[in-house]
């Protein structure tokens, strides 16, 4: 019976004294910084697809029988350079039947002239009558206007006889002839001759959805953002960077009824032709910028299952409060929160682990240090003794 007594009196004893411990505890260690706002650039990050800065489809202005070709295919060939010939027999026949008929023209306006010239004095003197000379001097105009006509029929053969030479409309990078020699062409054709590609620069064509576009320009209307940079970057197939710096162009003013988007244009260098009309890129650039943005460690944002974020701060009565906040991007190694904190909240950054709402904390500052304390127990003259020892 005394044994049972000792032992209920010690067990008594040992639950006293953890239950005193137990209240005893410390408040947990936390590490808080102070939000503050910054200005933040809104990036975006667009599909795009190159496009040609000018394209030119090489067609006949005459028809006939293409005799040469004058180009290599996929060469660089010049605006005004020979790129096919066709047939000029028929065209250089014109020309001279023009030139005939305009010699032609002009002698018999001379014989009218002169005609006219000799019935006036006899006219004057009655020696003729008057309606002789009137016929002669309307015979004399209406040769003068067979003269122009017929100057005009020569020019438009002379022009046809020069579009027996096609040239090319444009400078650029030319692709593969559509029509072999011997080939006939016309100036009605679908098809054109070949087609010649401008690509330095070149533009890249980016779809941004209508409804982000429509609420970036209500947000620069109130001023919640300014307007941000024209600076593109663009990313090519497998995470290559593309080294040049474009510009934003325009942006459409109707929005696509399939998709719900609108294109954006931008213009981009490419003296080395690394850039081809088609290929599908990734833009990337800030369309905007935030001044009232508020950054925090990532580290800081923590997630509900529900995937809403939310942050742990120090309240003024020593305890951990947590709160909601809209964290929607990064910007760096920060998190961006643009609702839920205003500036001045102490937000923890360290000592998140098992932290819960309304627990004690003891903040410092993240970037006061922090004291290390030696092992219980240590009897070496280590790290710890010196600690002690300088304590």
């Amino acid at each position: 019976m005394p044994l049972l007594l000792v032992a209920a009196a010690s067990l008594s004893a040992c639950s006293s004294e953890s239950a005193g411990n137990s209240k005893q505890k410390p408040p947990a260690a936390v590490g808080y910084i102070v939000a503050g706002t910054s200005s933040v650039p809104v990036a975006v990050t667009l599909s795009g697809r190159t496009v040609a800065f000018e394209t030119s489809e090489v067609r006949p202005q005459v028809a006939g029988v293409i005799r040469k070709r004058l180009f290599t295919e996929g060469s660089l060939v010049h605006a005004g350079q020979p790129l096919f010939e066709i047939d000029p027999s028929l065209y250089r026949a014109a020309v001279n039947q023009a030139q005939a008929n305009l010699a032609s023209a002009r002698a018999s306006a001379e014989a009218a002239s002169v005609k006219a010239e000799r019935y006036r004095p006899l006219a004057d003197m009655e020696a003729i009558a008057k309606q002789d000379y009137t016929d002669a001097l309307s015979q004399s105009r209406v040769a003068k206007a067979a003269i122009a006509q017929n100057a005009a029929t020569l020019d438009t053969a002379r022009i046809n006889l020069r579009f027996t030479t096609v040239p090319a409309p444009i400078t650029g990078r030319i692709g593969r002839s559509l029509f072999t020699v011997g080939a006939l062409a016309s100036a009605s054709q679908t098809d054109p001759l070949a087609v010649i590609q401008r690509m330095d620069p070149i533009y890249v064509d980016m779809q941004q959805s209508a409804n982000d576009l429509t609420a970036l320009r209500r947000k620069l209307a109130q001023g919640g953002v300014t307007a941000g940079t024209t600076d593109v970057h663009l990313q090519l197939d497998g995470g290559t960077r593309y080294p040049l710096t474009g510009t934003v162009q325009f942006s459409e003013v109707t929005v696509d009824q399939t998709t719900g988007t609108v294109t954006l244009r931008a213009r981009f260098p490419n003296p080395d032709g690394a850039l081809l009309p088609g290929m599908f890129v990734t833009a990337m650039f800030d369309q905007a910028t935030d001044p009232n943005a508020i950054l925090v460690p990532q580290n800081a944002v923590q997630r509900d299952f529900d995937g809403s974020a939310y942050v742990m701060l120090a309240g003024a009565d020593g305890k951990a409060v947590r709160r909601k906040v809209t964290a929607e991007r990064t910007y760096g190694v920060s998190a961006v929160v643009t609702a839920g904190l205003v500036k001045g909240d102490k937000v923890i950054v360290q000592g998140l682990n098992g932290l819960r709402q309304g627990a004690a904390i003891k903040a410092v500052p993240s970037t006061a240090p922090q004291k290390v304390a030696p092992p219980q127990g240590d009897k070496s003259g280590g790290i710890g003794a010196a600690s002690r020892k300088g304590g």
